[in-house]
């Protein structure tokens, strides 16, 4: 599942997911907010990952972020969820600290990948790397699990505090 406010962008990141060759059946669901509509309950596929697209140049973006998150169950932050920050690039126009948004994904034990998806090769590699995490997070993976690919992801910068 794809939330954020940015549609273009998340219709692109959806189309260019489905063009990569895998071997999983995909549904992917995109919406601007959380939670979603009770009445499609019974016929929603499972969530297997939630991708949650904050862009730093939208106050918005990030505050409609902010109270999705309120709306998903605590399990599913141990390494089903993610946040995928754009708008990194044009540090002219943020109007959200980065910083702000490590703060929130440490709070919730959740990976962050920056990307810039005016950029088909970016685009096509974050696809990529979201389809892979989306593999671990359904179980195709032998011998990763979504909890332990959390770990993996954590900065060296984290590791580096632990060395003295």
């Amino acid at each position: 599942m794809l939330v954020g406010t940015n549609e273009v962008f998340q219709q692109q990141l959806a189309e260019t997911i489905l063009k990569e060759k895998q071997d999983l059946k995909i549904n992917i669901h995109l919406t601007t907010s959380l939670p979603l509509p009770a009445e499609r309950d019974h016929i929603r596929p499972r969530i297997d990952l939630i991708v949650f697209m904050v862009n730093l140049q939208s106050k918005y973006s990030f505050k409609d972020i902010e109270a999705s998150l309120l709306h998903v169950d605590a399990n599913f932050f141990l390494g089903k969820v993610c946040f995928l920050v754009i708008g990194a690039g044009r540090m002219n126009q943020i109007s959200v600290d980065m910083n702000t948004i490590l703060k929130l994904a440490d709070r919730y034990c959740s990976p962050v990948l920056f990307c810039e998806l005016e950029c088909e090769k970016v685009r096509i590699a974050t696809a990529q790397r979201l389809l892979r995490m989306l593999q671990i997070c359904a179980g195709h993976v032998s011998g990763v699990s979504a909890l332990s690919f959390n770990s993996l992801m954590k900065s060296s910068i984290d590791d580096s505090s632990f060395m003295a």
